[in-house]
């Protein structure tokens, strides 16, 4: 399973996370901060839980890309 987490609030939209992983981050068009496409929102911690570990090679990337590193991607 590959676990994502994107802690909106820090979010400082620069576009970096959805020109990694398109599939998977888009960017809100009311507040322009980045959005986690099918994840759960807790506290402002919105999660995302996947067995398709093909979208784990972007998601990384995403992550390493992100200036405030606010996303952090597991796989179990």
């Amino acid at each position: 399973m590959v676990i994502v987490t994107l802690q909106r609030d820090k979010c400082i939209g620069c576009n970096y996370c959805v020109e990694m992983a398109p599939l998977q981050f888009q960017m809100s068009k009311k507040d322009g901060k980045s959005v986690l496409l099918h994840s759960q929102n807790a506290k402002g911690f919105f999660t995302l839980k996947s067995h398709d570990h093909s979208i784990a090679e972007s998601v990384e990337l995403a992550a390493k890309a992100c200036p405030v590193k606010i996303i952090s991607v597991k796989e179990t």
